[in-house]
């Protein structure tokens, strides 16, 4: 005899929590990872083009999934195809944009920009599917709105002062990694890595596209270096592609375990990796006043993932 009460939450009660449990887990180091990802991809960027890096941690990353693909499998079918590669141009859109900005603005700052709004977007998206968010979750949504206005705001000299340009790019990275999430949250269950393959070859596929076309115009209005070289962030973009890809398939995971609207919110913590990267490494300062919005910027992530 099972029961669900208090003194006992049952065998399915438990699998239920155990479960949910590890989903949280799992979406919390896909996070750390991710952040990792970033801070190695936005460093890679300042040293060549972020379009370059994007293409290279594409490549890297698709060699990576398809080692794995034999031990972890997965039914291929048109729709995971489908999605798969609908993914795989928004993630890229996204990745490029994110180490567009990191590499001309302070990571501590735009990072966590990038991840309120794709936190936002799909829980967003599940508004309007149907899915009704509580009391806590509308909190959460005006906390991370007021975070976007404070991580922007600096009124302090010599403080940490990101562009224009630099927001609206963090802004759009964050729109369409969100929109990566909720595509490859609709892809089949049974699929397993045959997505994330499909999604990482149509990134590579688009990034060397744009590297070539990037390369014909500029050579046009003849700015083109005469050997463009790929070496000073070849081995960083490298090894950002591995760890991402690596994020990319514990996201997936995560998915399969949990809800969309948890692992996007959970995804979202990951500037705590790049900030503290940032700090240590780079000894990037804030103000306060953006301290406060990203610690609001986390607060609502978490509130979020309670809702």
């Amino acid at each position: 005899m099972t029961t669900d009460g208090p003194a006992g939450r049952g065998r399915h009660g438990d699998n239920r929590y155990g479960i949910g449990m590890l989903a949280v887990a799992i979406g919390v180091l896909a996070a750390l990872v991710y952040g990792s990802a970033d801070f190695i991809g936005g460093i890679a960027s300042k040293r060549i083009s972020p379009v370059r890096v994007t293409a290279i941690g594409g490549l890297s990353g698709l060699v990576v999934l398809l080692l794995l693909l034999p031990l972890v499998g997965g039914a291929w079918s048109s729709q995971a195809v489908m999605l798969g590669a609908l993914s795989g141009v928004s993630g890229a859109i996204g990745v490029a944009l994110l180490y567009a900005c990191l590499a001309i603005g302070p990571m501590s700052i735009l990072s966590p920009l990038t991840a309120v709004v794709s936190a936002i977007v799909p829980v967003l998206a599940g508004a309007i599917r149907g899915e009704r968010l509580n009391l806590l979750g509308y909190v959460a949504i005006g906390i991370a709105l007021v975070a976007v206005v404070l991580v922007g705001f600096v009124p302090e000299k010599g403080a940490l002062r990101p562009s224009g340009r630099a927001l609206l790019m963090a802004v759009g990275a964050g729109a369409f990694i969100g929109g990566f999430l909720i595509i490859i949250d609709l892809t089949p269950d049974d699929s397993g890595l045959a997505p994330l393959v499909t999604s990482r070859a149509a990134n590579a596929v688009i990034m060397f596209a744009a590297v070539g076309i990037l390369a014909l115009m500029a050579r046009r209005r003849g700015t083109a270096p005469t050997r463009p070289s790929w070496r000073p962030g070849l081995r960083l973009a490298v090894i950002g592609g591995v760890v991402d890809a690596s994020a990319n398939a514990l996201l997936l995971l995560g998915l399969r375990l949990g809800e969309l609207t948890i692992q996007s919110v959970l995804t979202a913590l990951y500037p705590a990796g790049t900030i503290i990267l940032a700090a240590v490494i780079l000894r990037e300062r804030i103000a306060p006043v953006q301290i406060i919005g990203l610690v609001l910027a986390l607060v609502a992530a978490a509130l979020l993932a309670l809702a």
